[in-house]
């Protein structure tokens, strides 16, 4: 659910507000609103790009730090921002010259990698020839190329032939003319000992900056967390200076904005106390109201899909745990197997302890999805790509299993709840935005189309039902037709009612068949995942007949090994994104989830 938020303005005396600011950031529960653009605001990008620049050098020494073993971390020294930055500027240089090394060992590595196709030589042998009167020249061309008197014409000496390439010299008096139709390739500048005692030197520069580095991660990191913490909180102040309107020849400073309602007596008393003026506003239309959010345990596991998108702005409903259930189903089915749903949650059971607590609501989030594909796969017969129904030993229960097509009317099925859900969501949010006369035709049109999924689906179903009661559900969707043609538009005449009834049903009819179908995505990717398990068992099987006992269980092992990886990593993709697809899509569209909101940051110490 969406947190209810409550608007005020504040009006402080110029001289008393650097006290008020502070009193507010200690309370820490109002979002400021922001009257004013920060883009031409020079002070403030400033401070943005040295945050930037700071998280940037945070981000690196936490990398090597997680990289290190045992590694301890020196505490946070308090330093003032001028000396924090040069800090920075220091790991910033150590960097760039991290990246220029290791451009030079690329560049080494190839001229060493060049140099082994010609082997060791001096160059000073070639500058004493040249020196006597003899050029040394290097030529390279295709194999199939290479003509045998060039050795006679120009004293070509053949070095090396490596992957089609011939590779030779000719030694000849300075000032002949070679007439060779070959390459003549750039040579490095030092011969191949030289290279390499460059390599080792680079290596032990690469290897002495290393440990300067991981050093200096482990002995400014926590220095450069308080660094960046005293950046946001110089930020967030100059950001609420620049929000504040000055009255009255700039002696009256005035400032707006948004406190959760259940927090506000808290602020309104310690306010009070402290003898500030502050007044609540009613919200108006064209408010940017911030978004909390308030969720159960497992709605909130959800959230990061929500942020994904986009948050809802404040007029509409929480999408989050309307479509949580949905998500979980839809996980479950596309993935498909039971066995891989088993690994999931087992993993992620496992990894939970382990991992930082910042990522276990993440795992939490694949345990439950984990437990859906189990569910859908017990329900399925399918187990590590086993088709469960042809197993002797489950041949009493077979016909328990759901087969694939019903899997596909179940999938479309599903498909059409969460359409007709949506519309009723998208009903009730038209009820509380603009009032129930508006509402009257989205909900009408939810009894239509759920009338006429029950009068014809359920047949479809093998699902009979007495005339009477298919009568009864034709009936409530002609009369549902009516409402919502004549109440589409409330106040207008009856004609343009009428007209628009009629675009809406065009529209109502092709959308509605387009997304349902949208739906079979469900059900082909689950059977997909089945079936490409499958195929690797059988490959198992059959690529190994005929060997060594032994030997066969172990090639049977890395097939099923390698195989049912690629398939779950192939069925985890697929299981996220089209769920996703069909949320943001499907569900947002036939929903008008409009989104937009601005996530509530209230101004407080970082």
């Amino acid at each position: 659910m969406i947190i209810k938020m409550n608007k005020y303005a504040f009006m402080v005396y110029h001289r008393e507000y650097d006290a008020f600011l502070m009193t507010l950031r200690e309370l820490g529960v109002v979002h400021v609103k922001e009257t004013n653009s920060i883009l031409d605001n020079a002070e403030l990008q400033a401070l943005l790009a040295e945050r930037k620049r700071v998280g940037m050098a945070i981000r690196y020494c936490k990398n090597l730090n997680s990289q290190a073993k045992g590694v301890a971390l020196a505490p946070a020294r308090g330093l003032a921002k001028a000396e924090g930055l040069k800090l920075v500027g220091k790991l910033e240089e150590m960097q760039e010259k991290r990246v220029q090394l290791q451009a030079a060992k690329v560049s080494l590595e190839k001229d060493i990698a060049y140099m082994d196709i010609w082997g060791e030589f001096s160059y000073a042998n070639i500058r004493r020839l040249k020196k006597a009167g003899f050029d040394v020249t290097f030529f390279s061309c295709p194999t199939s190329k290479y003509e045998p008197e060039w050795g006679e014409k120009y004293n070509a000496f053949l070095v090396n032939n490596f992957q089609s390439v011939t590779y030779f010299v000719t030694i000849t008096k300075t000032g002949t003319v070679i007439d060779i139709d070959a390459e003549r390739p750039k040579m490095p500048d030092r011969g191949l000992a030289k290279l390499h005692l460059a390599m080792e030197q680079l290596q032990d520069n690469i290897k002495a900056l290393n440990n300067q580095l991981g050093e200096y991660a482990a002995k400014q990191y926590n220095t450069l967390v308080e660094l960046e913490k005293n950046i946001q909180n110089e930020y967030n102040l100059s950001n609420t200076l620049v929000q504040t309107d000055r009255e009255a020849g700039d002696k009256l400073m005035l400032l707006e904005g948004f406190v959760p309602a259940e927090e506000a007596p808290a602020m309104e008393a310690a306010l009070e106390k402290d003898g500030y003026y502050f007044q609540e506003l009613d919200i108006q239309d064209g408010d940017r109201v911030p978004i909390k959010l308030k969720n159960n345990k497992f709605s909130r596991l959800y959230e990061p899909i929500t942020r994904m998108f986009s948050l809802p702005n404040y007029a509409e409903f929480d999408p989050t745990p309307l479509f949580a259930p949905f998500f979980m189903l839809f996980f479950g089915l596309c993935f498909g197997d039971g066995g891989y749903g088993l690994l999931v949650l087992l993993a992620c059971t496992f990894f939970k302890r382990k991992v930082n607590p910042d990522f276990k609501p993440f795992l939490t989030l694949f345990q439950y999805l984990g437990l859906a594909a189990i569910i859908v796969g017990t329900c399925t017969g399918s187990f590590f790509g086993i088709a469960l129904a042809d197993v002797p030993a489950f041949s009493k229960v077979k016909d328990y299993f759901v087969s694939s097509d019903n899997l596909m009317t179940f999938s479309i099925v599903i498909g059409l709840v969460q359409i007709i859900f949506g519309k009723t969501i998208a009903a009730f949010k038209m009820k509380a935005q603009k009032g129930v006369k508006y509402s009257i035709a989205p909900f009408a049109w939810v009894f239509v189309i759920t009338a006429l999924a029950l009068a014809f689906g359920l047949p479809m179903l093998n699902l009979q039902l007495p005339e009477t009661v298919k009568t009864v559900f034709i009936g409530i969707a002609v009369v549902g037709l009516v409402v919502a043609f004549l109440y589409n538009s409330p106040g207008k005449n009856i004609f343009l009612n009428v007209g628009t009834g009629l675009w809406n049903t065009y529209n109502m009819a092709s959308g509605l068949l387009g997304d349902t179908l949208s739906y079979i995505r469900l059900f082909a990717i689950g059977l997909t995942g089945a079936i490409l398990g499958g195929v690797f068992n059988q490959l198992a099987v059959d690529m190994t007949e005929g060997m060594n006992v032994v030997v066969r269980a172990i090639c049977m092992l890395l097939i099923l090994l390698v195989g049912h990886a690629i398939n779950i990593g192939l069925c985890t993709i697929s299981s996220l994104v089209h769920p996703l697809r069909l949320i943001f899509v499907e569900y947002y569209k036939n929903a008008e989830f409009e989104g937009g909101g601005k996530e509530y940051r209230p101004f407080k110490k970082a």
